[in-house]
This record gives C-alpha cells, sequence and structure tokens, in this order.
C-alpha cells in the first residue's frame, strides 16, 4: 500500500561545491556537483511540498551568484514534470531558513507554511546581533524571515513546537533542534498509514546532505559524519542521525537528502528538457509514474 507519490526534482545546482562543507572534515577534499531540490507529495488527496527552493529575484539572486548556483528554474517548469502548477500546492514543510529551502514562499500562493517555532524565533534573534556575528546569517535572506512573519499575519503559518504527528495522513513533523539551524525539522511519511510504518520515508532537508554523512567513508563500518555547514551543533546533528535512522528501519536508502546527486542510483529518474532531473522515490498506488 502506497499512500502517497514521492519525487525529488532538481531546481539548480552548483557546478563546484566545497565537499569540506558537505561532510564535516573532508578538508582539502576537492569539489563535486550540489543538486538543489525539493520534495513534491501528491495522493490520498494531497498536494503538499519538503521546501520551496528560492525566488531568483532581489537578494535571492544575490546569493545564488555568490554560490555561484546555475540553471535556476521557476517552480512553474519545475513542477509541471509531475502535472502540478504552484497553486495546487496547499501544505509546505519547511525544514529550515536557509534561502535555498525557504526563499521561494511568496510563489505558493495558495499554500499553508509549517516552521519550527525556534527556527522562526532563533533567526529573529540572530538578526539582531552585532554585526561582528554576520557569518551566521550567511545562508539566509531577511527577507524571507519578514515574509514568513507576513504568513502568520495573514492567517498561513502554522508555527510548530516540537513534534507534529500526521499533520496529514501519515505524515510527521519532527525537531532537531540546535543542528542544522537552531530549529530544524525533518518530515517522515509512513506510506502505509499506520503509526509502527514498515514503509517510512525520512525527507531531512540539510541535516543530511549526502549518504557519507550517515555512512562515513566506509559503509562496512559505517560511522555517522555530520554536515560541514551548520550554525548549530554537531553533536545533536549526529542523534538526530541515530533518531531518523531508527525510523526508517536502518536503511540509508529511505532517507532522502535534496543535495545527494547519488539519489539517481538508487531510485528510477529521468532528466528534464532543462537538465534537470525528476526522481521517483515512491508511488501512490495506481498513480502513473512521471519518469517512465
Amino acid at each position: 500500500m502506497g499512500m502517497y507519490s514521492i519525487h525529488v526534482l532538481e531546481y539548480a545546482y552548483i557546478s563546484e561545491y566545497p565537499r569540506s562543507s558537505i561532510v564535516y572534515g573532508n578538508h582539502n577534499a576537492g569539489t563535486e556537483k550540489l543538486p538543489y531540490g525539493y520534495v513534491l507529495i501528491q495522493g490520498n488527496g494531497v498536494c503538499a511540498m519538503v521546501d520551496v527552493g528560492f525566488n531568483h529575484a532581489d537578494y535571492g539572486l544575490e546569493m545564488a551568484k555568490a554560490y555561484s548556483v546555475e540553471n535556476w528554474r521557476p517552480p512553474q517548469q519545475v513542477l509541471a514534470e509531475c502535472g502540478v502548477t504552484p497553486d495546487d500546492v496547499t501544505h509546505v514543510f519547511l525544514t529550515h531558513a536557509h534561502f535555498d529551502h525557504m526563499g521561494g514562499i511568496d510563489l505558493f500562493p495558495n499554500a499553508n507554511f509549517y516552521i519550527q517555532k525556534e527556527e522562526l524565533s532563533k533567526w529573529v534573534w540572530m538578526l539582531s546581533l552585532d554585526k561582528k556575528f554576520r557569518w551566521l546569517l550567511s545562508g539566509i535572506d531577511p527577507a524571507d524571515i519578514l515574509r514568513v512573519v507576513d504568513l502568520a499575519r495573514n492567517g498561513r503559518l502554522v508555527s510548530v513546537d516540537g513534534a507534529m504527528e500526521d499533520v496529514l495522513p501519515g505524515i510527521d513533523l519532527l525537531p532537531a533542534y540546535k543542528s542544522h539551524t537552531p530549529g530544524s525539522q525533518y518530515v517522515v511519511v509512513r506510506n502505509d498509514g499506520v503509526r509502527n510504518s514498515q514503509d517510512a520515508w525520512a525527507l531531512v532537508g540539510d541535516l543530511v546532505y549526502k549518504y557519507e554523512n550517515l555512512l562515513g567513508a566506509d559503509p562496512l563500518e559505517p560511522e555517522y559524519r555530520p554536515v560541514g555547514y551548520a550554525q548549530g551543533n554537531q553533536i545533536n546533528i549526529l542523534m538526530a542521525y541515530e533518531r531518523i535512522m531508527q525510523m526508517v528501519g536502518g536503511d540509508h536508502t529511505r532517507v532522502v537528502p535534496v543535495h545527494e546527486s547519488r539519489l539517481r542510483e538508487v531510485f528510477p529518474f529521468r532528466i528534464s528538457e532543462h537538465g534537470l532531473a525528476v526522481i521517483e522515490v515512491a508511488l501512490e498506488d495506481g498513480a502513473t509514474s512521471f519518469v517512465n
């Protein structure tokens, strides 16, 4: 039984990204391609997303240039690969506030957005610090924080305080405080709909960049290695990995990091006319594949 179809949709990439920012301690290890993506969840009457990318305009455009982001495509083009428009999306689960995950809020006019209360409040606090602390803000567009506040003003924000089970049937939001960011969260889809799921998927935002974060250098001797870029605590990241792996029965391929280029080696995929991957993680029962 599959309640939902789950697709990872690439919307841009960085051709050369430092491996030291991907896996903590990988100094002088060169660079690799880093996809940018978000997750679409469809089925059971649901059209939801995990994160929304960024808008290639204003300060978002400046940040994209600073990070050498290439081949950005708007969600109208990206979601069309799965027969969806931004207007169709009704729920967005924001894993954290970095610009490449939260900057596209304005592009989804009909969605309600879910973010951890701790994430929002701590970024407001960090924005108030002296400019000596400006590195803390290196991954965010301050205007995105204001956009979230505006969502609240318009009744479209859910400020999540800890775990939220069955936010939609079979979908849970779980916090990872003081980890990649102060109030990161991840999404668990129990695709069989039962509490002790045998068909769980963990959609983890930037808690995990690559499978190496979960396996280390030697899969025969697995070792948790935190991401190299974080405004939180590396120990907390490792503890989050343990909780996540327990939820998916120890199977790292059921952890879905949108920045992992090797998702294409694990799941069916196709390349769109724009040169971006459409990756099929799971299919709702009876649904037609968008990659075959």
